[in-house]
């Protein structure tokens, strides 16, 4: 029981699942690569794929890369939390990624597409969404030609899929624009909504299996 004019000890707020989505090329691998920087007490999950390695990427950091039968295997075992084909690779969150983590009070970060950050949120609808906004489809354009990685049909195809994903932005919770140059300014806005979020009256109470 508090005395008379105490205030009440405050509970430590519980762990968050921040999912950060957003179009291909919209720059969310590399605000999480920023992230990471920031020193904070946070667990990056890494996602599953199939997809080839690409230049600079590092096995079981940017993505854990899995050959088609390794990860058709899990997902038959209920190993992943949510998987999805996209563009004719297999990506995939392994549950143990997110699930032991928060169940030992860290916060979670999750890099994920849009048809996955749909996914978690009907698994868990606490999780805090966050849409990666790119300046503009021109500059999207920009950006995945500059990789060096699709071919004329293969942007075309990615870009159309870019226009139906940033219309789906009003299922997120916040947006954040990740405009050229400018990528310290993106990764403090997205440390300031954490930053809020840890500091509401009514938590986020993520319930993961």
């Amino acid at each position: 029981m508090t005395a008379a004019g105490e205030l009440p000890q405050a509970s430590p707020a519980p762990p968050l699942l921040v999912v950060l989505s957003g179009p291909s090329a919209s720059g969310k691998g590399t605000l999480a690569g920023a992230l990471r920087h920031l020193d904070r007490p946070w667990h990056f999950a890494v996602t599953a794929t199939t997809r080839p390695m690409r230049a600079g990427e590092v096995d079981g950091e940017d993505y854990i890369f899995l050959d088609l039968e390794t990860f058709l295997r899990m997902r038959e075992r209920d190993e992943l939390l949510e998987s999805a084909q996209v563009y004719d690779r297999w990506y995939g969150v392994p549950r143990q990624q997110v699930r032991d983590p928060l169940l030992a009070g860290q916060d979670v970060i999750l890099e994920i597409d849009v048809q996955g950050a749909a996914t978690i949120r009907n698994i868990a609808p606490e999780a805090l969404t966050i849409f990666i906004m790119p300046p503009s489809i021109h500059e999207l354009r920009t950006r995945l030609a500059g990789r060096g990685t699709e071919d004329a049909d293969e942007m075309d195809r990615r870009l159309q899929e870019a226009s139906i994903e940033i219309g789906r932005i009003n299922e997120f919770d916040y947006r954040v624009v990740n405009r050229n140059g400018a990528l310290d300014d993106a990764v403090r806005e997205i440390d300031a909504i954490i930053a809020a979020e840890k500091c509401r009256v009514n938590p986020r109470l993520v319930q993961m299996l």
